[in-house]
């Protein structure tokens, strides 16, 4: 027996330490090992230090579960209400008031009004205070390793993820976020964060989860970026005949057509538009039916921050239920 397990004892000392290592994963090792080799080789990780990062990160049922049920499969009548209380703009018109000279500081050089950068915070975060409590490394490697359907996608955002957290000098254990890896009060995903995060306030680090000038910084910056045109219309309810020709509305939340078919169709605004002006028709469900309207460009850089008219929807609503409130 004693022999027994000397050799048991002499086996696992001398086992490679990387194997010992690659047992503890809460994954399957090969797509990890694979995961492991691209990042140094094309990011030159060291491999033992990232392995043992990932030997650290657990996969969580609870992730798995909720990105299988989001939000964005709700009807606008089942949406909007998520969104659209009179508590949440209550906050949101506080928070405009408590942060108004960042934000106007950010609208200045930006050409984001501060109502729709503070409706973007309220809808992703109630400003702040709902930021995500899984750890960002076990949502984004339960999605990488565990969750086929959308495998590449989020590998690509933990291959991100990990080169920030070297960037910024972060413990890659330590950031929390939501069951997506979105991280801090914007909810920005790490690939997000690394090209849009700015670092407002000149202190030398891009802090999207506590530093306010940061925060409303890096929203402002995200939809400059994606090209916001100060000072132009978001989206406008349309009147509609009798019927909604479906030529219009397959094409989507894009403007993809000039405002003058329009009236080749009867659909009417009480606003004004170009008959130049590229445009979209959107159909929203509600209970007794569809509502339509009208969107313009800034509507559609709004669903590029979540690909999702609803989504829009709710931004643009809250930002001027809350510029209303606050007048």
């Amino acid at each position: 027996m004693k022999i027994f397990f000397r050799f048991i004892i002499t086996l696992l000392l001398t086992v490679p330490l990387a194997a010992v290592a690659a047992s503890t994963s809460s994954f399957e090792a090969e797509p990890v090992d694979l995961f492991i080799k691209e990042m140094v080789k094309e990011h030159h990780f060291d491999a033992g230090k990232l392995r043992n990062v990932l030997n650290q990160a657990e996969k969580k049922q609870t992730i798995l579960d909720a990105i299988s049920r989001p939000a964005e499969g709700k009807l606008w009548h089942e949406y909007r209400p998520i969104f659209m209380t009179e508590s949440r703009i209550r906050e949101g018109i506080k928070f405009w008031k408590k942060n108004k000279t960042i934000l106007a500081a950010a609208e200045k050089k930006y050409g984001v009004p501060a109502t729709i950068i503070t409706a973007i915070i309220g809808v992703e975060t109630r400003y702040g205070r709902f930021r995500g409590s899984y750890r960002v490394i076990d949502a984004l490697s339960t999605l990488a390793f565990a969750y086929p359907k959308r495998a590449k996608f989020f590998r690509g955002q933990l291959k991100e993820f990990l080169i920030m957290a070297r960037e910024e000098k972060m413990d890659p254990l330590m950031p929390l976020g939501s069951y997506a890896g979105a991280m801090g009060q914007p909810q920005f995903i790490p690939s997000s964060f690394r090209s849009y995060a700015v670092d407002f306030d000149g202190d030398g680090r891009r802090d999207l989860w506590d530093n306010m000038d940061d925060i409303i910084g890096s929203v402002a910056n995200y939809f400059s970026r994606h090209k916001w045109h100060a000072g132009e219309p978001v989206i406008t309810r349309a009147k509609v005949g009798s019927s909604v020709p479906e030529s219009l509305l397959k094409n989507g939340y894009k403007p993809s057509f000039k405002a003058a078919i329009l009236s080749d169709y009867k659909i009417k605004s009480s606003d004004n538009i170009p008959d130049d002006r590229e445009v979209a028709l959107i159909a929203l469900e509600q209970k007794q039916g569809h509502e339509y309207w009208i969107g313009f460009h800034n509507f559609y850089v709004i669903t590029r921050y979540n690909h999702s008219p609803l989504y829009a929807m709710a931004v643009y609503q809250l930002s001027e239920a809350i510029r209303s409130g606050a007048m």
